[in-house]
């Protein structure tokens, strides 16, 4: 069974006042409807990218603010319990992190967004922000580590490029 370690709670400020803020803005090959109904079903980003191996809703159905769910990043070392704090149905949502099975973090959060791109309304503009503050005792190896970071993060996003361009 995994230790947890709890985080310090956040809300939308953190996507402006976090030390790390990770932004990716991909055109996806899907209209926003095709993307939101993945976003919200019960693989979502597990079903686009390897780096997500699983992903448990622990709230039941409607989901909305204060749903709840376990994800696991490959290859499963790393897993973390969210909390949605803002959920607009079709557009978009945002979640904090509010346990990880690593003592790294301070905050965690994650905000979605997705929004019709093209005069036919064919492609999504997806948008995707990451906020990390770690720990004091981790402030030094994280800023090392933030360029691999961006980096994996921003093979997730690539990777819904990619799915989308197959699935659309």
């Amino acid at each position: 069974m995994a230790r947890w370690y709890p985080l310090e709670s956040a809300d939308a400020r953190t996507f402006t006042s976090a030390p790390y803020v990770f932004r990716y803005v991909r055109t996806l090959a899907a209209p926003p409807a095709t993307v939101w109904e993945s976003l919200a079903s019960d693989e979502s980003l597990s079903a686009w990218s390897s780096t997500v191996s699983e992903i448990t809703w622990s709230s039941p159905r409607p989901f909305g603010v204060g749903t709840t769910r376990e994800v696991v990043l490959a290859p499963g070392l790393a897993r973390v319990r969210e909390r949605f704090f803002r959920w607009d149905e079709g557009h978009g949502y945002s979640f904090i992190v509010d346990e990880a099975n690593l003592p790294v973090f301070k905050t965690f959060a994650e905000d979605y967004v997705v929004e019709p791109h093209g005069a036919d309304g064919a492609t999504t503009q997806f948008t995707w922000t990451v906020a990390i503050e770690p720990k004091r005792a981790f402030a030094l190896p994280f800023a090392a580590l933030a360029p691999v970071l961006r980096l994996a993060f921003g093979r997730m996003a690539a990777d819904g490029e990619r799915h989308f361009a197959r699935t659309g």
